[in-house]
Formats: C-alpha cells, sequence, structure tokens
C-alpha cells in the first residue's frame, strides 16, 4: 500500500486509497502542477516483478492516452518512480453501474436507454480510434454524481488490427461474447454483444447466463439462447428488447455493426417504445453455435482456471467499498464427470435426479421473478433508495396545441418528451398541420422521456381569420388586437426572454398569418423579461462544491485563479467576481479566487562563512536573511583561533529565509603542560 504523503513523479501527491482491485490500488491524489484532484492508479506489489502484468498495466494506459471524450474516463500521465507502477486518470466521483443496479433491482427502460446512449458513446470513441475495449461490464461504467456516464478500465483493450485473442485477455465471463468465449478474433462487435448483456441486466437485474464455473458461462454463451427480457419482465418496451436481442445475437454479422446504429435505435425507443423499427438479419440456422466433444474439450482445457480473475482490474474506483462479484468453486467443478463420454447414450441417475429437482426450482424462482416484475410494475414492490435523480427525471408538458407539427415535436424533444401522431382529423380551430389536441394535458408532471400523443389537423373547417401579428405589443394591445380580428377564446402564458421587456408580447401560438376560426385558442406569449439568478455565497467553501453551487443556481463558472493565503486553507474559496445574495441574469459568468494555502518561504543559500572570523561570519549569515544558532567552540590545529571551523546547514545550502545557522568556532591548537620529568625546578635551586 503506497503512503498518503508521498508524491509520485515529483509532481502527483497521494492523498488518501479510494478502492482496489485485483492488480492494482487506486488513490485520489492531486496534481501539484495544475493543482486539481486526480485518481492515481498503482500496480500492486505482488505484480510490479511480473512482466506480464506491468505490460497489461501498461498497455491500458496506452489504450486509454488518446481517448479524448466526455464519457470515457480520461488518463492523463503514466509513469514510474521508485519500483511504482502508476497510472494518472480523471477523478469521477460516483458509483458504478453495477451498484447501480443493485440498489434499485432494476432500472426502469428510460434510465436504461439514457445510460446506454452515453455508454455507447464512448465505446463509440474508442472504436473509432481503433481501439476495442473487450471488458465492457456495469463494473467499468461510472455514474457520477452529476449523472455523466463514463467507460473505464481498458485493462485488456487492444488494437483492431490485432487478428488473434487468448482466452486468458478475455473479459468478464458474464459479458463476454461467443466469439471470445471460443477464443477467436474479437472485433467492434464483440463489444455491442457485451452492451447487449449490460442492456439485458440492467432491464432485468440479473445476467442471462450464470453457472458453476467460467467455463460453464462461457459454454452458455456459445450454445444457449438468452431468456427473453419479456418473460422476465412484462413491461419493457418492444422496441428496446428488440435491441437487446439485435445486441446478443450469437452470429456477429447479426449484430449491429457498429455503435452509431445502435444509438440511432436506442434514441427512436424513447420517441416511439413500441415501435417495430429494429431489423435482425436472417441467417439460417447460424444462431446457435453447434459445438463438437472435441472442440469442447479443447475450450475447457484453455481456461486456467487459477489464473482466469473475474474481478481483475475491476476497482471500485471512487467508492472505499469494494464490489465483490461472484466466486466460482473451481474444484466443484470436473470436466470429465461433468460431461458424457464420447458415444455413451447413458445419463447417470443421480444426475436426472438432480436436473428434476433443478428445474423445479428453476420454475419456483421464475415464477417469483414474474410476480415480483408485475409487483414493481404496480408499485406494489420497491427495491432500493430511490434515484437521486427521480424527481428531477419529472417534467412538465408544454402546451403545444395550435404548433405546426416540426415546432411541437421540437418543444417536446427539448424538454426530454417524445411525440407521436395517433391520429390527423378536420378541425374547426386549427389548419392543416397543426397539433388540434395533445391527450396529455398541458402542466401535467410526467416522467422524462415520457412520449406525448397528439391529434393533428387535416385540415381547417369553417370560415378562417389571419391570426395578426400582436408582437411588440403590450398585453392589453395584443388582446385589443385579437379580439378586434374575430377571436374570442384569448389568453396568455407568462415566460422570460432575454430581449423583449417585462408585459411585452414575444409571440402567439398559432403564430402571426397562420388561419384559423373565431373559435381558436389564441395563447400570447408575454414577456416577464430577462430571467434573474441569485448568486450562491460560496467565499469558504470547497473549489468544486461552489463551482456546482454556481452552476446549480442558472450561472456560469468564469476564470478560476489561485493565490497563496495564510488564513484560508488550500482549495478553499477566497473570493468571488460577484457577491452572493446579488440578482442577476441567468448565465452570467462568476469568477473566482481559490486559496494556495500559505506561500512556502523564500530560499537562501548560505554564504561561505568558514575560514572567517566569528563576528565577520555573524554578519554574513544575518546579511544573508538568515540568523546565527548554537555557536560551540572547540581546538583546532588548522583554523585560527576565532575562526570558524565549519557550519550546519553547510556552506552553499538552500534553505528557507530566517533558518538559524550554527557555527563550530576555532579556540587554536590545544595547550600541552610540560613533562615534570625533564625540567624545572629540583630542589637545590638550580636548573638541570
Amino acid at each position: 500500500m503506497v503512503k498518503d504523503g508521498i508524491v509520485l513523479g515529483k509532481r502527483y501527491e497521494v492523498l488518501s486509497k479510494v478502492g482496489a482491485g485485483g492488480m492494482a490500488d487506486v488513490y485520489k491524489g492531486r496534481d501539484q502542477m495544475l493543482n486539481r484532484y486526480v485518481a492515481i492508479k498503482v500496480l500492486k506489489k505482488e505484480f510490479r516483478e511480473d512482466e506480464n502484468f506491468v505490460r497489461k498495466f501498461r498497455s491500458e494506459a496506452q489504450a486509454s492516452a488518446g481517448l479524448l471524450h466526455p464519457n470515457v474516463v480520461n488518463v492523463y500521465d503514466v509513469g514510474e518512480d521508485r519500483g511504482l507502477y502508476y497510472m494518472v486518470m480523471e477523478l469521477v466521483e460516483g458509483i458504478t453501474l453495477k451498484e447501480y443496479i443493485e440498489k434499485k433491482g432494476r432500472l426502469s427502460h428510460k434510465e436504461v436507454i439514457s445510460i446506454a446512449i452515453q455508454m455507447c458513446s464512448g465505446i463509440g470513441a474508442a472504436h473509432a480510434a481503433g481501439i476495442i475495449h473487450r471488458d465492457i461490464k456495469p463494473q467499468n461504467i461510472i455514474i457520477s454524481k452529476d449523472g455523466k456516464v463514463k467507460v473505464t478500465d481498458f485493462g485488456i483493450a487492444k488494437a483492431v488490427t490485432s487478428n488473434t485473442i487468448s482466452t486468458n485477455a478475455m473479459g468478464s465471463v458474464h459479458y463476454t461474447s461467443p466469439e471470445q468465449a471460443r477464443g477467436g478474433f474479437s472485433d467492434q462487435k464483440s463489444d455491442i454483444y457485451s452492451i447487449g448483456i449490460t442492456l439485458y441486466e440492467m432491464v432485468t437485474g440479473q445476467v442471462p447466463f450464470d453457472g458453476d464455473s467460467t467455463v460453464s458461462v462461457a459454454i452458455k454463451h456459445l450454445q444457449e439462447e438468452i431468456t427473453a427480457p419479456s418473460e422476465l419482465v412484462s413491461d419493457i418496451p418492444y422496441s428496446l428488447e428488440q435491441i437487446i436481442l439485435k445486441c446478443t445475437q450469437k452470429n456477429a454479422e447479426r449484430r449491429y455493426p457498429n455503435t452509431d446504429e445502435l444509438i440511432q435505435d436506442l434514441k427512436r425507443s424513447l420517441v416511439d417504445p413500441d415501435g417495430d423499427f429494429v431489423v435482425i438479419p436472417p441467417l439460417g440456422n447460424a444462431d446457435t453455435l453447434i459445438i463438437t466433444d472435441e472442440e469442447l474439450d479443447e475450450i475447457q482445457n484453455s481456461y486456467d482456471e487459477d489464473e482466469y480473475d473475474e474481478d481483475e482490474y475491476d476497482e471500485d474506483e471512487y467508492d472505499e467499498d469494494e464490489y465483490d462479484e461472484d466466486e466460482y468453486d473451481e474444484d466443484e467443478y470436473d470436466v470429465d464427470d461433468g460431461k458424457r463420454g464420447k458415444g455413451s447414450d447413458e445419463v447417470n441417475p443421480k444426475m436426472k435426479k438432480l436436473t428434476r429437482i433443478l428445474t423445479v426450482v428453476v420454475a419456483i424462482i421464475i415464477a417469483f421473478i414474474v410476480i415480483f416484475a408485475i409487483g414493481r410494475a404496480a408499485g406494489i414492490f420497491r427495491i432500493g433508495p430511490e434515484s437521486p435523480n427521480e424527481t428531477e427525471d419529472m417534467v412538465e408538458v408544454p402546451n403545444v396545441v395550435g404548433m405546426t407539427e416540426d415546432d411541437a415535436k421540437e418543444t417536446l424533444n427539448d424538454e426530454g418528451l417524445g411525440f407521436k401522431v395517433v391520429s390527423r382529423e378536420e378541425s374547426k380551430e386549427y389548419e392543416k398541420g397543426r397539433v388540434s389536441e395533445q391527450k396529455t394535458e398541458a402542466g401535467e408532471e410526467v416522467a422524462k422521456n415520457t412520449t406525448i400523443e397528439v391529434v393533428v389537423s387535416s385540415g381547417l373547417v369553417g370560415d378562417s381569420i389571419t391570426v395578426p401579428d400582436v408582437s411588440g405589443m403590450t398585453e392589453d394591445e395584443a388582446q385589443s388586437a385579437l379580439e378586434n380580428a374575430g377571436f374570442r377564446n384569448i389568453s396568455s402564458e407568462f415566460t422570460y426572454h432575454d430581449s423583449v421587456p417585462s408585459g411585452q408580447v414575444i409571440g402567439t401560438t398559432p403564430e402571426a398569418n397562420a388561419e384559423a376560426t373565431e373559435d381558436t385558442e389564441i395563447v400570447m406569449q408575454v414577456s416577464k423579461g430577462a430571467e434573474r439568478k441569485t448568486v450562491p455565497n460560496v467565499v469558504g467553501q470547497k473549489d468544486a462544491d461552489a463551482q456546482n453551487a454556481i452552476k446549480s443556481a442558472g450561472l456560469s463558472v468564469g476564470t478560476v485563479t489561485y493565490e497563496y493565503s495564510d488564513s484560508v486553507a488550500q482549495g478553499i474559496v477566497i473570493s468571488q467576481s460577484v457577491d452572493g445574495g446579488k440578482k442577476v441574469s441567468a448565465g452570467t459568468t462568476v469568477d473566482l479566487v481559490i486559496s494556495n494555502g500559505p506561500e512556502p518561504a523564500a530560499k537562501v543559500n548560505v554564504p561561505p562563512v568558514t575560514g572567517t572570523s566569528e563576528s565577520n561570519a555573524r554578519q554574513l549569515i544575518q546579511n544573508a536573511g538568515l540568523s546565527v544558532g548554537t555557536v560551540t567552540y572547540q581546538h583546532s590545529s588548522s583554523v585560527a583561533a576565532g575562526y570558524v571551523i565549519s557550519c550546519s546547514p553547510g556552506v552553499g545550502s538552500s534553505v528557507d529565509e530566517g533558518t538559524s545557522v550554527s557555527l563550530v568556532v576555532s579556540t587554536g591548537p590545544e595547550q600541552t603542560s610540560p613533562d615534570p620529568g625533564t625540567g624545572g625546578d629540583d630542589g637545590d635551586g638550580e636548573t638541570d
């Protein structure tokens, strides 16, 4: 374990451990050069001497470093310091998709599609860069606190130009594609299969294949068809189920050729959930691969169960609690006992009995799942806490009656809602091509991505009146103008507008010059003036919290500068360009000044004081901005009395201004006493 406070590469300060995986530990750190928080992945001690693991660790950095995309965890740097192999990455605070699924049981189809679109965008960026991830799974998808989805862990990624892989490089077995399980070539479509399995788990709360060992799960990917999601979740939209089934086709040619086409169908599913637009290419009986006994033995023997680590490179990178995946008891699985011998038609009686028992158990479990799914759909059951964004996903339905079909669709889509024309009928109020009725009333709150059904006019019936242009008039003036034109049903709705003064009419629905009848409701959009936002007071808050508060208030974060401060702790806001509590226009920019902590003391060099007199040495030290510390005296045969023998810190040392310098001063040669036997008075008054 790396100690907190250590600095790697003379730049990255390790602050605290935040996660661990099979190969590496992850720490929160600070980039001292750019003054930003980062995640530092450090290869574990037991793998540092293994060239294969070091190579794999570096390959992840190389695979990820060139990917700059909002839905990919970016890699900033990689290096080695004092025997530690480390990788510096973007710090994303949040939870893994696996944890999110576990908390919620299963996700709504709208959440599934929203997460999937972002996930596919990140994976598509990797594919565009010529990189196949090969380990797509919910544990490698992070959902940040602000709802951003990011793909991470390119630990076994490989360039698309590579023609072969080994099963040891295969991703987690529950999400692996049939061609990976078989040890064959993997390409973009292999990742799309893994995306499909991940979608399946988001929708149903479980993976389609499970077993007693990695081998048994891999064989199921090769030989068994997945259970249709609708058999487990009755309310899944038809189009989403078809998307999942297309992604998880055994034959790669029947899957989506790329993530762009997959994203296109996902977006269409949002606005047309029950549409029959997903096309799965027919390909005879090529769905389920037939595996011969010889091939089965080869696949089973190719798995080194002792080496394969389901959790390898699977960090919960930004959560203190590690996620423990299913562990397989390899000793319970015997390849020879687990399959029939060649040419044998008999079944072990014990195995036959066990199979019957398991069939009953599976039937009971499926029954419970179906009951539970129906109960959840009805709101009877609920697992886990509500999504933190659940209330934020509710939106107010806008009024689109009177709009053209295109304008109505755009208005609804801007609010995250779908648009569907259920019929076209003649109207006594609206001309052809305009919405004459919406099935969900304006002002009603619905879940985001709900499809709003509308009726569109096939033609205006009755005497037509041209709607006058009342924009720029006051509300009263516009009311009179519309009444004079012959309209009797006039109402107002109020909205913010940056350029139209408060009280003036922005426009009408239907708009100016449209044809209508006297019974048509004319809605005037009246300006409330520019929207005003209250600037939050963020002085004293942490940098990240302050920026989030400003953005949440509908404002923009401008220039962020850093200054030294003796009174404000590092990373805390010292000041803001617009005072807290002030009312400003939406989108106003607020600049921040962040503390860098106390300014480091200036560095000075210890002057050349050795060989000079004590008084001169004192003067030199004081002139350099230092102070004289302890002065000791000792005999010296080489340095004259009163002169400096040495100092501490030594001459030329770089020290903080004000540092004390201790001196050792000579007292001259040591004096020796005369030998009493060689001279002096012998008592007779004479000297020898």
